[in-house]
């Protein structure tokens, strides 16, 4: 089976290279859609395909990922960001993942966010599709392909390495842009329009946009994410009551996931309510974080930050072996970490003391 990946461009001269340097380890056919370029972008891509084409931007990435999607030829076709980086190995995967392949859309782990090359924040995407069933995207900005068909998911992650500060507020003026002109957004764009507007602190609006996405349709995921953004909206503002009440609303909509059960672990360990503390952090440990189901993952909610909390409550209660141990997994995960290496210092000297 043969595979065409595409992407669209605008200024990404210092990095499109390091990206189509991976890409050609797999791909059969590169397709570079560039939307106003004003560097050398085309010509550090023309060192990789002549297969360029342009795309007058129109605020709808929809719009230029889908004319992207129409110039392959491939039997699979797969999208990328310009920034985006994939390991030796995971390129070996893609390729292998394709070869003989006999899916409709491949879901892979997209990591968004590290502490030094670990990747902390990690999210699943459809990013390969089989070219004939004519998948499309949807949603001038937060594009998706709406999952159908024969599903499959791979290990294989594409890394987002950003290298430069992207413009802060683009998605947000074009959602207010089309809301200006009287276009009426659908239920996801709702909810990522909630979330621009917390992004750019405007909090008492994101929390407006967002409640009345609550209280309608949608995808369970997005209402549990939407829950937890207006948990931080009401918090910026100083509103604990609300913050804590949409907090734990967030439990109607699925199981809870870790960065809500360290959020409770910390509310108790401010009250010096150690053993209601603890209880929640050890449930972040063990939360289903449900990432093949869409879900936002920050990895850290799920292993570091309860692993070092459990270790300082431990201690409080003079657990001190227990503590030790909570901060040896928390190494375990960042053995560089400052909080880490001075727990391991403490306890060094604690457990020589007591023996």
């Amino acid at each position: 089976m043969s595979l065409s990946v595409c992407l669209i461009v605008k200024n990404e001269e210092a990095v499109i290279g390091r990206c189509l340097n991976c890409v050609c380890k797999f791909a059969d056919e590169i397709i570079v859609v560039d939307t106003g370029s004003t560097d050398n972008t085309v010509e550090e891509v023309k060192k990789f395909t002549d297969n360029v084409c342009f795309f007058r931007w129109c605020d709808d990435f929809s719009a230029a990922r889908n004319f992207s999607l129409e110039k392959a030829e491939g039997d699979y076709v797969m999208w990328l960001d310009a920034d985006d980086v994939i390991t030796d190995e995971n390129c070996k995967k893609i390729r292998e993942l394709v070869e003989g392949a006999d899916f409709d859309m491949a879901f892979l782990p997209y990591a968004a966010a590290f502490d030094g090359d670990a990747p902390t924040f990690v999210y699943y995407r459809e990013r390969i599709f089989k070219r004939s069933k004519n998948y499309r995207f949807s949603g001038a900005v937060h594009e998706a392909v709406a999952p159908e068909g024969n599903i499959v998911y791979s290990d294989a992650a594409v890394y987002h390495k950003k290298v430069k500060n992207g413009e802060p507020l683009r998605n947000l003026s074009i959602y207010q842009s089309r809301i200006a002109k009287g276009i009426c957004l659908d239920e996801r764009s709702e909810f990522y329009y909630g979330r621009e507007l917390l992004y750019a602190g405007m909090y008492r609006e994101s929390i407006a946009v967002l409640e009345h996405f609550l209280n309608g349709g949608g995808w369970a995921e997005n209402k549990l994410e939407a829950c937890l953004n207006v948990y931080r909206a009401y918090t910026a503002i100083g509103d604990k009551k609300n913050a804590m009440d949409y907090l734990l609303r967030s439990f109607l909509f699925a199981p809870p996931r870790s960065e809500a059960c360290c959020i409770l672990g910390e509310y108790f360990a401010e009250q010096n309510d150690v053993k209601s503390a603890i209880y929640w952090y050890q449930n972040a440990l063990s939360c289903n974080n449900a990432e093949k189901e869409g879900g936002f993952v920050n990895l850290d909610y799920g292993g570091f930050i309860p692993d070092i909390q459990l270790c300082v409550l431990y201690d409080k209660l003079g657990d001190f072996e227990r503590a030790n141990a909570y901060n040896e997994a928390a190494g375990a995960i960042k053995p560089h970490s400052e909080s880490y290496l001075y727990n391991k210092r403490y306890f060094e000297n604690k457990l020589k003391k007591e023996v």
